[in-house]
């Protein structure tokens, strides 16, 4: 269970940062995570949803989920086998390769829109309330969070986001209004990963699914998803991802 410091730190107005602030640091320590139980993805429980906390948390491979319970404390989870994307694994149908013509990438112009539309209570399983809402509004407004959107003649029809921090895009969630919308958006993120330094870059799902898996996702141990993590914290974070007004095209690939 994290361990709170002596006094909270407290965290900064918001502000608009393209580039990425540093939070002050966060009061809650997360131990060591070769010291976690190798049979249970869920690690830690309590803490709070500051940027500091959140930001140390994705640094040592963990990531938030609510318990379920309003007033219960936060649940932190790193999975014993956790989800991955090889940046040269995506697999895009012919279908797919279509609706990227079709539909418009953009990053970071409608973020709190595309976490609301994951965070659609009519949705099955929904997890974000307004404390994991607020959160990773917060992580944007610093420069850490972003949206991956598509967009079809002027409207949000799909979209997803996540955390980025050096060579490692966490993602959280996604969702659609049109067919392959979240698609196109994991093909336009991919897209914009892939650089010079791209083999040691980490796209982390969380938890692979059968969905997942048909787009190339796979499962790895802990202890590699954690050397990976460590070998990407490092790197300087990609280029595509950067707050742009307009929008461009995925390339698929052949």
């Amino acid at each position: 269970m994290p361990e709170p410091a002596p006094e909270p730190v407290p965290v900064p107005g918001p502000v608009s940062a393209p580039v990425p602030v540093e939070p002050p640091p966060s009061p809650w320590a997360f131990g060591d995570p070769a010291t976690y139980d190798p049979h249970d993805d869920l690690v830690a429980i309590g803490a709070d949803l500051a940027p500091g906390t959140l930001l140390a948390a994705y640094r040592r491979g963990l990531f938030p989920m609510p318990s379920g319970s309003p007033g219960d404390p936060m649940y932190w989870f790193c999975p014993v086998r956790r989800g991955v994307l090889p940046l040269g694994g995506l697999v895009v149908s012919r279908s797919l390769r279509r609706s990227c013509r079709d539909l418009e990438v953009r990053v970071d112009t409608a973020f709190a829109e595309v976490l609301d539309a994951c965070g659609d209570p009519t949705r099955p399983q929904g997890w974000i309330d307004e404390d994991i809402r607020a959160a990773y509004l917060r992580l944007y407004e610093l420069g850490w969070a972003h949206s991956v959107e598509t967009w079809r003649d002027g409207e949000l029809v799909g979209g997803l986001y996540g955390v980025a921090i050096g060579g490692l895009f966490a993602g959280e969630s996604m969702f659609h209004r049109a067919r392959d919308a979240s698609k196109v958006a994991l093909v336009g993120l991919v897209e914009r990963l892939r650089d010079e330094h791209a083999s040691d870059r980490v796209l982390d799902v969380q938890w692979s699914t059968p969905h997942l898996a048909s787009l190339g996702v796979v499962e790895v141990p802990r202890s590699t998803y954690l050397a990976r993590l460590r070998r990407a914290l490092p790197l300087p974070p990609a280029a595509g991802l950067v707050r742009t007004a307009s929008g461009d095209r995925p390339t698929p690939e052949e």
